[in-house]
């Protein structure tokens, strides 16, 4: 089966639903092979990032839907937005893709990263979490050698 576009469609408790598991890093791909949950494979050629929840193919009385599977992540909790500065200071050379809430900020885990915030002072834990709808980061180079970041949504 092939998918081509997230589809605009309200799913009732009467519809079957068929999970199509995907890692959070997945979202952004413009071409994907995957394979449901009741084994049908899919293959996503779908031009815009993917959403947990976001209805991608129908095939008879089933839908198949975008579901992004809990991974590591580093959850970060601010308390002012003083912190939030510094914290966003402190990610922004790290080239980090996040999410970001009232109070928190989670990324994806990697142990430096961890310990590193730790050090600086930071409340984080490590914990699974969905991480959907994040910020991607992408570093970009300049005749300068040196490589900043752009936040891309």
């Amino acid at each position: 089966m092939i998918s081509d576009k997230i589809l605009d469609i309200n799913i009732s408790d009467k519809d079957t639903v068929v999970r199509v598991p995907m890692e959070w890093f997945e979202t952004e791909k413009k071409r994907l092979k995957k394979i449901a949950e009741d084994g049908t494979e899919i293959g996503i050629c779908i031009e815009e990032n993917l959403h947990d929840g976001d209805v991608i193919a129908q095939r008879g009385e089933k839908f198949y839907v975008v579901d992004i599977i809990p991974s590591k992540v580093v959850k970060i909790t601010v308390s002012d937005m003083e912190e939030m500065g510094r914290l966003g200071f402190e990610l922004g050379n790290r080239h980090l893709s996040l999410k970001i809430t009232e109070n928190t900020v989670l990324v994806p885990y990697d142990e430096p990263t961890f310990h590193y915030l730790i050090k600086l002072g930071f409340h984080v834990e490590e914990t699974m979490e969905k991480l959907s709808d994040f910020i991607v980061c992408k570093a970009h180079g300049h005749n300068d050698g040196h490589e900043h970041g752009h936040l891309h949504e």
